[in-house]
C-alpha cells in the first residue's frame, strides 16, 4: 500500500485500541488513563510508525521525508534487510522497534527523542502534510513541524511510545498482506501471507475505497476519545451529579 494509507491505518490502529488500554475489567492494573493530549501524540506517533517498515525502500516516503539523509538510510537498510518487503515487514521487526524505543527511552533518551522526532515527521507526512513533489520544501517543512509536534510533547507523559511504535509497524505488516505480493510475517521464515484484498498498489481500491473508509474511521474514532474524556470531566466535575 501507499505511504498515506499506511500513516492512516496506524492513526486508526491506535485510536482504536486506546479505549481497551483504558479498561481495568480487560487490563487491571495495566489500565492506562489517557489525556486529549496524549491520545493525539499517540496516533501521530502510529501514524509514523506505519511507515517504518518501508525502510527498506530507497524511494519510498520514508526515504523523501529528510532528504539525502533518510535515502541513504533506507538504501542500506533495503540492502541489508535482504531487499523491499523482506525483515521490515515482519511480526519480529514489530515487535522490536517497539522494545527498542522503551529502551532507548530508559537508557538514551536523546537518542530517544531523535527517534521520537523522526517518527512524528513520517507520521505528519505520511497524513499528508507536505508540498507534494517539491523537495527540499517538503523536506524542510517536514523538520520544522516534527520538530514543533516535539516540543508540544515534551511535557506529556510519553511512556506508551514503545506500544505505539509497536502498533504502527504491525498495522503496515497487516495492511501490506492484504496486496497479492504480501508479506513475510513469521520471517526468516521465507513464507509469505497474501489475503489479496487489494489487486495493486495505489489502484482505484485502495484511493476510492481504502483510503476514505479509513478517514472516515479516524474522524468517528478522534471524536468519540474528545467526547468521552469531556464526558468524564463533566461527570467528575460534580455538574453530572444530581
Amino acid at each position: 500500500m501507499m505511504g498515506r494509507t499506511h500513516a492512516l491505518s496506524g492513526a486508526l490502529a491506535w485510536l482504536a485500541v486506546v479505549p481497551v488500554i483504558s479498561r481495568e475489567d480487560w487490563i487491571g492494573d495495566y489500565a492506562v488513563s489517557l489525556s486529549v493530549e496524549q491520545v493525539a501524540a499517540g496516533a501521530v506517533v502510529c501514524a509514523g510508525a506505519a511507515l517504518l517498515p518501508d525502510i527498506d525502500h530507497h524511494n519510498g516516503r520514508i526515504a523523501n521525508t529528510f532528504g539525502p539523509i533518510t535515502k541513504d538510510m533506507c538504501k542500506w537498510i533495503g540492502k541489508i534487510s535482504g531487499g523491499h518487503r523482506q525483515a521490515t515487514h515482519s511480526l519480529l521487526f514489530a515487535v522490536g522497534m517497539g522494545i527498542a524505543m522503551d529502551l532507548l527511552a530508559t537508557h538514551f533518551v536523546y537518542v530517544w527523542w531523535a527517534c521520537l522526532f523522526m517518527i512524528v515527521g513520517l507520521g505528519l507526512r505520511g497524513i499528508g502534510l507536505d508540498f507534494e513533489g517539491k523537495e527540499p520544501q517538503s523536506a524542510l517543512a517536514d523538520c520544522a513541524l516534527a520538530a514543533i509536534a516535539v516540543w508540544l510533547m515534551h511535557d506529556l507523559d510519553m511512556s506508551f511510545v514503545g506500544f505505539a511504535v509497536g502498533l504502527g509497524c504491525f498495522a503496515h505488516v497487516v495492511g501490506d498482506c492484504l496486496t497479492p505480493r504480501g508479506c513475510p510475517v513469521l520471517w526468516p521464515v521465507k513464507w509469505r501471507t497474501s489475503v489479496p484484498v487489494i489487486p495493486r498498489t495505489d489502484g482505484k481500491v485502495e484511493r476510492w475505497v481504502v483510503m476514505p473508509v479509513l478517514s472516515v474511521g479516524i474522524a468517528i474514532l478522534a471524536v468519540r476519545s474528545i467526547i468521552g474524556d469531556a464526558a468524564v470531566t463533566w461527570m467528575t466535575s460534580g455538574r453530572g451529579g444530581g
